[in-house]
């Protein structure tokens, strides 16, 4: 089936059509939210706000873009949003997991630097620019190539290129100190 005929569906509101574009698209929006969100539940439930939101703002979709790359942007978008929400911090949640679970000192000393070497990463990613941090976890964690990457930012390809090095740049200067081989 085309595209447009498929979205043609969608517009008019037909169920079966968006079922198709939910088991079509599941798994590579799910992936999109986890790897910025690096929560499964809170991944799961940002991906079934993505679809929600396609279904009732399909009238909206401009048929220049595929569908993939729409989706893309929605499930980026409302990622981004809901990190911007979170008040927690799963670090605390971490260590209680360590507590709960009885682990044996040794495994939770690990478990702990793992852990804290994580939480010492993802504050580094988060501290991007949002296109720099948007490009390098599309790229990173998403294996999406320049051209997909471009395509869903609505950038050019050299632009993801100039986003993608700046941010390997920074995150290299935030980590740099943590990572230092003391002699």
């Amino acid at each position: 089936m085309q595209e447009t005929e498929f979205i043609s569906r969608l517009k008019k509101g037909d169920e079966k059509a968006f079922r198709e574009l939910v088991d079509g698209h599941g798994q590579m929006i799910f992936n999109t939210c986890y790897s910025f969100l690096k929560n499964r539940d809170d991944a799961d439930d940002i991906a079934q706000d993505v679809f929600v939101e396609a279904f009732r703002s399909i009238h909206k979709f401009r048929s220049e873009a595929n569908i993939r790359t729409w989706l893309y942007r929605i499930a980026i978008n409302k990622s981004l949003n809901f990190q911007k929400r979170q008040s927690r911090h799963s670090f605390t949640d971490d260590f209680t997991k360590i507590k709960d679970n009885s682990l044996k000192e040794e495994d939770a000393s690990k478990y702990a630097e793992d852990t804290e070497r994580r939480k010492v990463i993802n504050e580094a990613i988060q501290s991007l620019s949002k296109n720099q941090r948007i490009a390098f976890t599309l790229h990173k964690m998403n294996d999406k190539s320049y051209q997909e990457i471009s395509e869903i930012m609505s950038v050019s390809v050299s632009s993801v290129e100039s986003l993608l090095h700046r941010a390997k740049k920074n995150l290299q200067h935030k980590l740099i100190g943590y990572y230092k081989i003391e002699k």
